[in-house]
């Protein structure tokens, strides 16, 4: 029986867990004999260290934004190439504990939907300490310098642009495939939307993230004044927000909080017209599956910049500004034809963009690694002195 491991980032909830669990259940249902599990490095070396990191990372962001903003794009942007001389510091330890995972778990095949392990797997392969294919699976909009790179055997691209920048920095083409960031299979693609034009009120979704970060403070003026649509705002684990925005009584703003089950997010997202969020790879991606028009209210320092820069470079997204209200910015984009076909003809061009555009795609690659690693170590099992991975 085949095993599949997903290194994940942290305990917390995040894109990170949620593209994870696609490519699991993706696995799961189209490959047959198979064991799959989602570890997290950091929590594997200590749970302390892991909850520690948590913890510091969202406030780091919340109190003090443009410092986090500067140093990722220092160190995670415009920093020495990964595979050679990134945190060089922390590497021993880490691949001491790698070992000690892949010794124990023997999988046949490894994702990683984080930067971490994918530098450390990439550093033991690069040096003969592991012969285990490792897929790249990326959820932001682009590859920041600190991924492993060369030791590493495919890598799922989010973005075409994303492929060409890898190519150009010497990766071979052969294991560049364009496959956006997974979305899980219960967000269907809704194939016919009912029309806006011609009707008195629309429905908004509103999304912050599993805390509910962007959407307070001006957002509630901004929401009593709106005549012509109806917003559901999704709270996450934002307690406060949800309590705020119940006791405000507004008759077109319904707060949900936490939801769980993707079916559930599913409904939600095929009641809506429109989608408003922050710019989380994962969360933007099903909008681009639900080819939901997508309106930016705002982004955390970091990742989220740049999806934004993209998706508004590409003009997948629109922007909100501060100058007029929710409401109208809203409403002039969708009442504008020459901006909605341009908004259309850049969703379509995106999903064209896509080497891998199927299910059955994505497996057929998956099953290429995976027979070419079966067929080396059988090779190698008769041959013992020609196999040195490993040693």
């Amino acid at each position: 029986m085949r095993k599949v491991i997903f290194f994940s980032h942290l305990r917390t909830q995040s894109g990170h867990h949620q593209a994870a669990e696609a490519l699991m259940d993706l696995v799961q249902r189209r490959m047959g004999n198979v064991i799959t599990k989602k570890l997290d490095l950091l929590t594997e070396t200590s749970p302390l260290v892991e909850r520690l990191i948590s913890f510091g990372y969202m406030n780091w962001i919340r109190s003090l934004p443009d410092v986090y903003d500067r140093v990722y794009e220092r160190w995670f942007c415009h920093g020495p190439d990964s595979d050679e001389t990134a945190f060089k510091w922390y590497q021993p330890f880490l691949i001491n504990k790698m070992k000690d995972i892949l010794e124990r778990e023997k999988p046949d095949l490894i994702f990683c939907t984080h930067s971490l392990p994918s530098l450390i797997l990439s550093k033991m392969k690069i040096n003969g300490l592991c012969s285990i294919p490792v897929i790249n699976v990326y959820t932001d909009l682009f590859v920041n310098c600190v991924w492993g790179r060369t030791g590493i055997d495919a890598h799922f691209l989010p973005t075409a642009e994303a492929k060409r920048k890898l190519s150009l920095d010497g990766l071979d083409p052969e294991r560049l495939k364009v496959s956006g960031i997974p979305v899980h299979r219960a967000f269907r693609e809704v194939r016919n939307r009912p029309a806006i034009t011609g009707r008195t009120q629309i429905h908004a979704l509103v999304a912050g993230g599993n805390t509910g970060l962007g959407c307070t403070g001006g957002f509630l003026e901004k929401f009593s004044r709106a005549e012509h649509i109806r917003y559901t705002v999704l709270c996450g684990k934002n307690r406060k927000l949800y309590r705020t925005l119940k006791s405000c009584g507004l008759p077109n703003v319904e707060p949900v909080g936490f939801i769980s089950s993707r079916d559930e997010m599913n409904a939600l997202y095929d009641q809506a017209d429109v989608l408003i969020t922050k710019p989380g790879g994962v969360t933007l991606s099903e909008g681009l599956r639900k080819k939901l028009p997508m309106f930016i209210h705002s982004s955390l320092p970091g990742q989220e910049r740049h999806n934004l820069d993209y998706l508004t470079r590409k003009g997948l997204a629109f922007g909100l500004e501060a100058g007029s209200t929710l409401e109208e910015q809203i409403l002039d984009v969708l009442s504008h034809p020459l901006r909605m076909h341009r908004w259309n003809r850049a969703v379509d061009g995106f999903r064209n963009s896509l080497d891998m555009k199927t299910e059955g795609d994505v497996i057929q690659y998956i099953e290429e690694i995976l027979t070419g690693y079966e067929t080396d170590r059988a090779r190698s099992s008769r041959f013992p002195s020609l196999h040195t991975a490993g040693k």
